[in-house]
C-alpha cells in the first residue's frame, strides 16, 4: 500500500528542465543515434559529435560507441581518458571527469536523484567530480554528489556513494577502502 504521504502527482507535475534543455533533449536524441552508430574506431568524431552538443573533451579521449551519455553539456572530460563500452554517464548534473581516467564497461556515473524528504521527491542534479588518473572499474556504481579521488580506484562493482580518497582503492557495497593504491617508482604519484 502507498505511503499517504507522498505526492506522486507533485512530482509528476514538477517543471525539472528549462525550456532550452528540453530543445537541446531532443536534438541530442539524433546526435545519440549518430554517436552510437559512429565504427569503434572513429573517437574523433564522437568527440566532436560531444563538442558539437556542449561537452568540454579533451585530446587523445576514447568514447566506446556503445557508451550512454545522458547529457553532453553537463560533461567535462580530460586529456587521454577514455569511457568503455555499455558506460552510462547519467548526468543530469555536472560529471568532471579529468586526464588520465579509465571508466571501464558498464560502470555507471549516476549524477541524478531524488529528495526523499520531500514528499513530492523533486529531482536533484548533484555534481560528480572524478580525479586525475583515477579508475572506475567494471560495473561499478558512482553515486550523486560524489568525487572520486586523483589516482583512486573504484573496484569492480563497488559502489561509492561517499567521497573516495585519493590515491585509495576501494571495494565492495557500500565501498569501504581496502589498501592506498601505490604505483612502481617509474610512476609514482
Amino acid at each position: 500500500m502507498a505511503d499517504p504521504d507522498l505526492d506522486i502527482a507533485a512530482n509528476r507535475s514538477a517543471r525539472r528542465y528549462e525550456p532550452m534543455d528540453l530543445i537541446r533533449r531532443v536534438l541530442w536524441g539524433v546526435g545519440a543515434v549518430l554517436f552510437r552508430w559512429t565504427p569503434r574506431l572513429l573517437y574523433g568524431l564522437r568527440n566532436a559529435l560531444l563538442r558539437l552538443f556542449g561537452a568540454e573533451v579533451g585530446r587523445n579521449v576514447r568514447i566506446h560507441p556503445r557508451a550512454t551519455i545522458y547529457f553532453p553539456w553537463n560533461l567535462s572530460i580530460g586529456d587521454w581518458s577514455s569511457v568503455g563500452e555499455d558506460a552510462l554517464i547519467y548526468n543530469l548534473g555536472s560529471i568532471a571527469i579529468g586526464e588520465q581516467v579509465t571508466i571501464s564497461q558498464r560502470a555507471h556515473l549516476c549524477a541524478g536523484t531524488h529528495d526523499a524528504t520531500d514528499p513530492a521527491m523533486p529531482l536533484k542534479k548533484p555534481p560528480i567530480a572524478v580525479g586525475d588518473q583515477a579508475w572506475v572499474c567494471a560495473d561499478a556504481f558512482v553515486g550523486p554528489d560524489v568525487t572520486v579521488g586523483e589516482g583512486a580506484v573504484v573496484g569492480a562493482r563497488a559502489v561509492a556513494v561517499g567521497d573516495v580518497d585519493a590515491w585509495t582503492i576501494v571495494g565492495g557495497n557500500p565501498a569501504r577502502k581496502i589498501k592506498r593504491r601505490t604505483l612502481d617508482a617509474d610512476h609514482s604519484p
